[in-house]
C-alpha cells in the first residue's frame, strides 16, 4: 500500500479513536490515556536506554494514586504533579538551548525525567478534564469537560498543519535549526495565528465565559507545545533514531504525536491552578 495511504489512514484511525473515546465517556477516556502513558513510558525507556520494568510499574502505580484514590480537586496533588512536572521540563529546555554537549544521564535523572516529562503530564491531561472529590460511577459524568481536552488537541493539530503550511510556503528563517532544521519562525508565528483563530472559533461553538483566558490558553498551547516538539526530537537525535515507536504506520510512536501536548500540559495546568486560586 502506498506510503501515503497508510499514513493517511493511521492519522485517521488516531484521531478517531482519540476523539471518540474523550467524547464517549470519562472511564473510556481515562483507559485510553491510560494505556497512551503506559506506550510512552516503554517508548521513553528506548530513547534513554533505560531498563521498562521497573519504570512501567511506577507509572502504573502513579496512574492508580492520582486517577482513583486522590480527589480530582486536591490543589496539594495537583500542585505537586503541575509543579514537578514545570520543574523537569524547564530542565529539559536548558539542556535543549544550551550549547554545550548534552551529560551522559545516570539513572537517577532518567527517572526523574520519566516522572516529569512522560508520567505527571498524562496524570495533569486526565485531571484537566475531571474535577470530582473522588471517581464515583453517578457523580463523574457531572465533572467531566472533554470539551478542555478535544479543545486543546485541536488547537495543537491546528497549529501543527498551519506552521507547516506557512513555513513550507514563505519560511526562510530557521527557528532552532540545530535540533529541527524544518522549523521556521515565519512557520510558528502563522500557526500561532491560525491557532488562535481556532480559539475564537471554539469560543463560539462552546460558549466559553473568558475568551481571553481562552487565548492565552492557545499561546501556551502553541509555545511550549513547540517547546516540547524540539525536546522530544532532541532524545530521538542523542537515541539515534528518527520516531520514538512504530505503533502507528507513518506516524512514529504516542510521543511522537503527544510530545507537544504532554509538554504544554504542567504550564497550562498551573496556569488554570493560579487563576482558580487568585479568582
Amino acid at each position: 500500500m502506498n506510503e501515503s495511504v497508510v499514513r493517511a489512514l493511521s492519522g485517521i484511525v488516531y484521531i478517531a479513536l482519540l476523539i471518540g473515546a474523550t467524547l464517549y465517556s470519562p472511564i473510556s477516556f481515562i483507559v485510553l490515556f491510560g494505556i497512551f502513558m503506559l506506550i510512552a513510558i516503554a517508548e521513553f525507556c528506548k530513547l534513554v536506554n533505560l531498563a521498562y520494568i521497573m519504570p512501567l510499574i511506577l507509572g502504573a502505580t502513579c496512574f492508580a494514586l492520582f486517577t482513583f484514590v486522590i480527589p480530582y480537586n486536591s490543589q496539594s496533588a495537583n500542585f505537586t504533579l503541575s509543579l514537578g512536572a514545570t520543574f523537569i521540563d524547564l530542565l529539559l529546555l536548558e539542556d535543549l538551548f544550551s550549547k554545550r554537549p548534552s551529560a551522559k544521564k545516570n539513572t537517577t535523572v532518567k527517572f526523574a525525567q520519566l516522572l516529569g516529562y512522560v508520567i505527571f503530564p498524562f496524570l495533569l491531561i486526565i485531571r484537566f478534564a475531571l474535577r470530582p472529590a473522588q471517581i464515583a460511577e453517578e457523580q463523574i459524568e457531572n465533572f467531566y469537560l472533554p470539551q478542555l481536552i478535544i479543545g486543546a488537541f485541536i488547537i495543537i493539530w491546528t497549529n501543527d498543519t498551519f506552521a507547516y503550511i506557512v513555513g513550507k510556503s514563505i519560511g526562510k528563517r530557521k527557528l532552532f535549526e540545530r535540533i529541527s532544521p524544518k522549523k521556521t519562525i515565519e512557520g510558528f508565528i502563522g500557526g500561532m495565528v491560525f491557532a488562535i483563530v481556532a480559539v475564537l472559533i471554539l469560543g463560539k461553538y462552546y460558549e466559553f465565559p473568558n475568551m481571553i483566558i481562552c487565548i492565552i490558553s492557545a499561546v501556551i498551547l502553541v509555545v511550549f507545545g513547540t517547546l516540547g516538539d524540539l525536546v522530544e526530537s532532541k532524545f530521538k537525535r542523542n537515541a539515534g533514531v528518527k520516531d520514538s515507536g512504530n505503533i502507528m504506520p507513518g506516524h512514529g510512536g504516542i510521543l511522537d504525536r503527544l510530545d507537544s501536548i504532554i509538554f504544554a500540559i504542567p504550564f497550562l495546568f498551573l496556569y488554570y491552578q493560579i487563576i482558580s486560586y487568585v479568582s
